[in-house]
């Protein structure tokens, strides 16, 4: 049982508070039209900050049992050879309960990509699979996960996991959701960070992961979960992605109402 990093901090520890603040944000994005994606995108930060972006994506997805997160590996802990950190199996602890690991689709992942390895101690302290739980959770009462955490984002990395990654899906008797958890640009004025943050989501509506990371590379964006976005872009597109939308975005300072240092968060939905 891989415990909870993050409760108290991110979102909150007590079961009632959590689910009382899920079902506003949830409430808050809508009742948009539920449509059955291949793929998402959603923020990792606070629910302060970014439930708000979480829920408008959540509200849009016609949510399987089966969803496979990316994370990227903020702490540096990272035991898997090829980068690539899995939970293999057991569950993952929130407010909500425990989440299942769908130990055969973990499995096959296992078989069919040497990039990936089991590591426990990188999803230790990791906190971007963790914060998208319990809304998971929430929606979806049989939820299993697929947890990834990813310490690369170079290109060919990101495209050898999302090939394997829709070998599998492709093969697999029921519906998965993939699903990348990553924020925007980091820590810079509003008028800085917006422009890039429209830089970054050009790439992603455009379905293309290696624009994605030569455009964080070369424009300075500090996406941190860009390795999962464009490893996530590789395997939807070799599933047949046809369109990403953007269905939320906005940044820190929207909250804090500090526009000197802000934070990022985009919201995307791939089908």
């Amino acid at each position: 049982m891989r415990a909870p990093a993050v409760s108290g901090r991110f979102y909150p520890a007590q079961r009632e508070v959590l689910e009382r603040d899920l079902r506003t944000l949830l409430a808050e994005a809508g009742d948009p039209p539920r449509r059955r994606a291949l793929a998402a995108i959603v923020p990792h930060a606070g629910y302060v900050y970014s439930g708000a972006t979480a829920a408008r994506v959540f509200a849009a997805l016609e949510l399987p049992s089966l969803v496979v997160v990316l994370a990227p590996n903020h702490t540096g802990v990272c035991r898997a050879e090829g980068g690539a950190s899995l939970w293999e199996a057991g569950t993952f602890r929130t407010p909500l309960g425990d989440v299942p690991i769908a130990d055969q689709f973990a499995q096959a992942l296992l078989d069919a990509e040497p990039l990936v390895g089991v590591d426990h101690e990188a999803h230790r302290a990791e906190h971007a699979v963790e914060v998208e739980l319990p809304f998971l959770q929430l929606l979806r009462a049989d939820v299993r996960i697929v947890p990834l955490v990813l310490a690369w984002d170079a290109w060919e990395a990101c495209r050898a996991l999302g090939d394997s990654l829709a070998r599998v899906v492709r093969r697999w008797p029921e519906p998965v959701l993939l699903l990348a958890s990553s924020d925007l640009n980091h820590y810079e004025p509003a008028s800085v960070s917006e422009p890039k943050d429209k830089r970054a989501l050009e790439a992603v509506v455009a379905l293309d992961g290696s624009e994605l990371l030569q455009r964080c590379r070369r424009e300075r964006i500090s996406m941190c979960g860009r390795g999962p976005a464009a490893t996530t872009l590789a395997a939807a597109t070799s599933l047949g992605a046809e369109r990403a939308e953007v269905v939320d975005y906005r940044h820190s300072g929207w909250v804090s109402g500090d526009y000197d240092a802000v934070v990022g968060y985009g919201g995307v939905v791939i089908t």
